[in-house]
């Protein structure tokens, strides 16, 4: 916000107040002539100050800073304090609560999930009046918050924030996750105690083997260069940051141009080449054209000043020898997600120098625009980038478990408390999928 003036609207006002974009003495000269009432400004104020308090309580999901059980419950914290601060608001939806409530104890509730909502599929949530109850009560906890934070008045990018921390708590307590799960309380009759048995062996194996967080996949079930990466290649180039493999063709012909897969740095090169059916550079060689691939090096603290131009000037050299490799003067590439953003860059730099070497991009689930707003973006602000520098001088690299159990818990009902339920309450086995694995 420019400097207030006596033309300053009280509109104005009140946005700069959600947006943090006005100091106390601009404030107090433009209030002169602002016409605002107090209970304007003390609005504005306690909503600067929940979005403020909520972001700093809740560093995640930041991917080099985590989801810590510390800033959920400061979060927390925060957000009944401020509900005691706006005690109309806060009346006016705890009233609200009470009458559905009221609602579902007498059986004349209409709440449902969603039908995108599978953690009440059984049908004993419908049909029992207990469950029934149980489920509803869930519904109308979640649909009360859902509506405070609704009004609290906050800008849209701080209420998703406020959002996303009370959805990791309410998605913790749903009754689905509970041991009176109907299909668990089935499955625990059907065995004889058995179920309950394998689910705290592997809740065990997760605590000691998986951070603690349920497994995705059975993490026995494949082994690289049998079930996966069993495409016939060799390494044909290497440098500090990667390797270049060269894919044996499967047709009679093949394209005079090559063409190269390049991976994100946080995935495995066999990313694109998963179980034979599922491998994407097995089908590109049954099309006839000339395989390549990156496969990045698993960096250790050692390399913790790499940046991004490292990995364009290591790319940018892979191409090369791919070219001399192939005699043609330049390749077709396709790059994933990191990978994409580093090509594109390499690109940039490669036009800006005039040097050709890419005749065709495609790009799969690439990021171009930084200010696009995402989940993992909304928690980009001082606190969370100054944790994450200081995070990385620590420890030097992010280990791939802590970026996995960040990611999941982005999606926590079907990254997190759906394995819950299918390793730990059913006693289950984690799926054997190559993908997860």
């Amino acid at each position: 916000m420019t400097k207030p003036t006596a033309e300053t609207t009280p509109e104005q006002i009140l946005a700069a107040l959600k947006r943090n974009d006005v100091t106390a003495e601009q404030l107090l000269e433009a209030v002169k002539h602002s016409g605002l009432t107090d209970e304007q400004l003390l609005q504005a104020v306690e909503g600067r100050q929940i979005s403020a308090n909520a972001t700093d309580g809740v560093l995640g999901p930041n991917p080099f800073v985590g989801i810590r059980l510390q800033d959920i419950g400061a979060t927390a914290g925060t957000i009944l304090k401020q509900a005691v601060k706006q005690p109309l608001t806060a009346a006016r939806h705890l009233a609200g609560f009470a009458r559905q409530e009221w609602q579902v104890i007498k059986g004349e509730s209409d709440l449902r999930p969603a039908p995108s909502d599978h953690r009440f599929s059984d049908p004993t949530w419908n049909e029992n009046p207990l469950y029934r109850r149980f489920m509803q009560s869930y519904l109308a906890v979640r649909q009360e918050l859902d509506e405070w934070v609704d009004a609290t008045g906050l800008e849209h990018r701080d209420a998703e924030r406020v959002r996303f921390a009370l959805s990791l708590v309410t998605e913790a307590l749903a009754p689905s996750n509970w041991i009176i799960h109907p299909a668990a309380l089935k499955r625990l009759l059907e065995t004889g105690g058995a179920s309950a048995v394998r689910g705290v062996q592997q809740l065990i194996d997760d605590l000691r083997h998986n951070n603690g967080m349920p497994s995705m996949a059975d993490r026995t079930a494949f082994k690289v260069g049998e079930d996966l990466a069993n495409t016939p290649g060799s390494v044909v180039f290497r440098n500090e940051v990667c390797e270049l493999i060269q894919y044996n063709p499967r047709s009679a012909k093949v394209y005079r141009r090559p063409f190269l897969f390049i991976p994100p740095q946080i995935n495995k090169f066999y990313l694109y080449d998963l179980s034979p059916k599922k491998s994407l550079i097995r089908y590109a060689l049954e099309q006839g054209l000339q395989v390549f691939a990156i496969s990045w090096r698993n960096p250790t603290p050692d390399q913790w000043d790499w940046g991004l131009e490292t990995y364009i000037q290591a790319l940018d050299e892979a191409i090369d020898a791919l070219c001399e490799i192939t005699a043609s003067p330049d390749c077709n590439v396709l790059g994933g997600c990191a990978g994409g953003i580093t090509v594109t860059t390499l690109l940039a730099h490669l036009a800006a120098r005039n040097k050709p070497k890419v005749n065709a991009l495609t790009l799969m689930v690439t990021l171009f625009d930084m200010s696009a707003e995402t989940q993992l973006g909304m928690f980009a602000n001082p606190s969370t980038i100054a944790a994450a520098k200081k995070h990385s001088a620590k420890h030097g690299v992010l280990g791939g478990s802590e970026m996995a159990q960040v990611f999941a818990w982005l999606r926590p009902n079907d990254l997190v408390w759906n394995y819950w339920i299918n390793n730990y309450l059913l006693g289950n086995p984690p799926p054997v999928f190559d993908v997860l694995f």
